[in-house]
């Protein structure tokens, strides 16, 4: 009885949440936090990306940095 996203909204989801995935893994924080991120984003897709958002570490969040 869980909440299924589906459609334009579920891709929308999909995107950000790989997008936020990719970015924790690249981060220079500790193997443990980035692991923590990852299964939170993954487990609740949605709750996850927002709280990497707003609570995530304060690196700069892009895929092309140098």
């Amino acid at each position: 009885m869980g909440i299924h996203i589906v459609g334009p909204l579920g891709l929308l989801v999909l995107v950000f949440d790989i997008y936020a995935i990719l970015n924790v893994a690249r981060s220079t924080a500790s193997s443990l936090v980035r692991v923590i991120w990852i299964a939170l984003i993954l487990i609740a897709p949605v709750i996850g990306f927002i709280l990497w958002v707003f609570l995530g570490p304060r690196e700069e969040r892009s895929l092309f940095r140098r």
